[in-house]
């Protein structure tokens, strides 16, 4: 698709120059979005208008605590379910356009995903983890999955299983698994919630680092503000509504401890 081209006017040297500049779809746009379970008239909401959009090559943290709606926007961005009303664009795509057929090939080819307890296939190795994403990403270069796993610092640990690991280098292998189809986005869901601090801090500079280096956009789901200092840009997940961080209502949330284990100081930004 060619990027939509926007015109500016500047002046330089008391003339006026019009400059055209490039506009890239977002790679996520998420516009007035409700997940009601049950009957609309008396359902539990676990979203309710939600909106939101991720730039590609942007890393973005969403904080929450437990029952924010996190998960269910996670489930619906990976087109693992509907949403009540509303709609989920992937790279100027509506997701629910696409079938079933094209969201099964969508997340296999353009989404990757990090999970808090790892998800590695214990009867494969870590390469064979690794090279199984691409197989079903329809390609086969086995180069690439040692590549991934490299770039994780893995190299020398392919051949051996998860129980052989230590947890840090099991999402490590996650990590180069989301990676090697080179996905517009990647989707992590509490990746370090089964981590130690120090270990927990490791992955998230690898990770967010990786992913600048691609290009590729990631949106960190956790109910934890580590996260926070890897991220371009942080928001709250607020009873189905996403907030962004320096909005006055998350502040005040922030502010007054609302959501347990959330430091009061604002997060660091690093790009």
């Amino acid at each position: 698709m060619l990027p939509v081209l926007e015109k500016h006017a500047t002046r330089d040297a008391g003339q006026t120059v019009t400059k055209e500049e490039p506009v890239t779809t977002p790679v996520i746009r998420v516009v007035d979005l409700w997940k009601i379970y049950g009957e609309e008239t008396d359902g539990s909401m676990a979203l309710r208008g939600a909106n939101m959009e991720i730039a590609r090559g942007e890393v973005l943290a969403l904080l929450g605590r437990s029952g924010s709606g996190k998960t269910t926007l996670l489930n619906l961005l990976a087109g693992l379910d509907r949403p009540s009303r509303g709609y989920i664009e992937v790279e100027g795509r509506n997701l629910q356009s696409l079938g079933e057929k094209g969201r099964t090939l969508l997340r296999r080819t353009r989404i990757g995903f990090i999970f808090q307890f790892f998800n590695l296939i214990p009867t494969l190795s870590a390469f064979e983890n690794v090279y199984l994403a691409l197989e079903l990403a329809g390609k086969t270069t086995p180069a690439q999955a040692f590549e991934a796993l490299e770039s994780v610092g893995l190299k020398g640990k392919e051949k051996r299983y998860p129980h052989e690991l230590s947890g840090g280098e099991q999402q490590r292998v996650a990590i180069a698994r989301a990676i090697v189809k080179a996905p517009a986005l990647i989707l992590a869901d509490e990746p370090t919630g089964n981590l130690d601090t120090a270990t927990g801090l490791q992955i998230l500079e690898l990770l967010s680092s990786r992913c600048r280096d691609l290009e590729t956009s990631l949106l960190m789901v956790t109910h934890t503000s580590m996260a926070c200092r890897f991220a371009d840009r942080v928001l709250r997940m607020v009873d189905g509504v996403v907030i962004p961080e320096d909005d006055g209502e998350a502040r005040e949330i922030r502010n007054e401890k609302i959501e347990s284990g959330f430091p009061a100081e604002k997060p660091r930004h690093h790009r």
